[in-house]
């Protein structure tokens, strides 16, 4: 018979686990390695959760500096790391749940899933700090400015604990911190548009482009219009972002090319964004997913489109 001292932990950190993945894929961009850090922080959780009496706190410094330690390494494996690195896309449809594992976040709260309530998935992906766009920028900022910034500006921890996890002093966190927001502001990722414009410019580029009006193209992608794909160095992809709307124009039109007639087109929100799941014709029941795409718009014109196609970032979806 299991103590009741142990089945409370398991059950606390059960309660916990939404959250603390949450709180892991904002800091690595991987729900693969935040499952896998979170399983890590378990079997410490055991160990001390008789001595803790704050469980979400004590629970969110474990997976805090277990992903501070695996970013410092993910760092050194990204200078191999062929063409643009994407987070892994998380996706869901206006409904629930796209795939059978896409992961179980909260944005803040813990708690148990009920059939009854919300996906906490879909509730992960209406925050700002995990929109693609959001990620991609925070991967901009060094291992310990993106920590501070998302536990203290995103999860509202102290400054104190921020400076436990890291490992220096509470001033030197803020200054982190303060770092990693001048940095955001200077990169300055499009904000979340409401999703009826956004899906309509989205809607817009995929007629175009399918009836070959390169020229209502033209008008919908930015000056300056950023893509960017990631393919591994698994999957044919752009080894450098492709900048221009002449140029990104150019680019989709070529993936459209590529994919025929064998393809099928499903609408999907990545990352709570809107966006587009690729599936081409194979021997299984269910059509091969071989990309995902989301845009981030202002006004009415496409300023950056994210294109994941290496297969390890979208087995989840098979």
């Amino acid at each position: 018979m299991v103590p009741v001292e142990a089945q409370r932990a398991a059950e606390i950190f059960a309660d916990q686990r939404s959250y603390l993945l949450g709180v892991s894929y904002r800091l690595t961009g991987s729900w693969a390695d935040a499952e896998d850090l979170v399983a890590e922080a378990w079997p410490r959780w055991a160990e001390h959760a008789d001595e803790v009496l704050d469980p979400r706190a004590w629970l969110t410094r474990v997976v805090g500096r277990l992903s501070l330690d695996h970013l410092r390494s993910a760092r050194v494996r990204r200078e191999t790391y062929v063409g643009p690195w994407l987070p892994e896309p998380l996706i869901t449809s206006a409904g629930g749940t796209v795939g059978s594992g896409a992961g179980r976040a909260d944005s803040r709260g813990g708690g148990g899933n009920p059939s009854h309530e919300r996906d906490p998935l879909d509730i992960l992906v209406t925050d700002e700090s995990v929109r693609m766009a959001f990620l991609v920028v925070l991967d901009e900022l060094s291992p310990e400015q993106r920590l501070a910034v998302v536990l203290h500006d995103v999860l509202g921890l102290d400054f104190a604990d921020i400076s436990e996890v890291i490992g220096c002093s509470v001033p030197m966190a803020r200054q982190h911190a303060a770092r990693g927001r001048r940095r955001l502001s200077d990169l300055d990722p499009a904000p979340r548009q409401p999703a009826d414009l956004a899906w309509a410019v989205l809607g817009e580029m995929s007629t175009a482009l399918f009836a070959g009006d390169i020229h209502r193209l033209s008008e919908l992608l930015a000056p300056d219009v950023v893509l960017t794909s990631d393919g591994a160095g698994k999957v044919s992809a752009a080894r450098r972002p492709v900048v221009g709307a002449a140029k990104v124009g150019g680019f989709l039109a070529g993936l459209v090319s590529r994919y025929g007639s064998g393809a099928s087109v499903e609408p999907v929100l990545v990352n709570g964004d809107p966006g587009f799941l690729v599936r081409v014709k194979g021997p299984r029941p269910q059509d091969a997913p071989v990309s995902v795409y989301t845009v981030a718009v202002r006004g009415r014109q496409i300023v950056a489109l994210y294109a994941v196609l290496a297969p390890d970032k979208l087995t989840r979806l098979n």
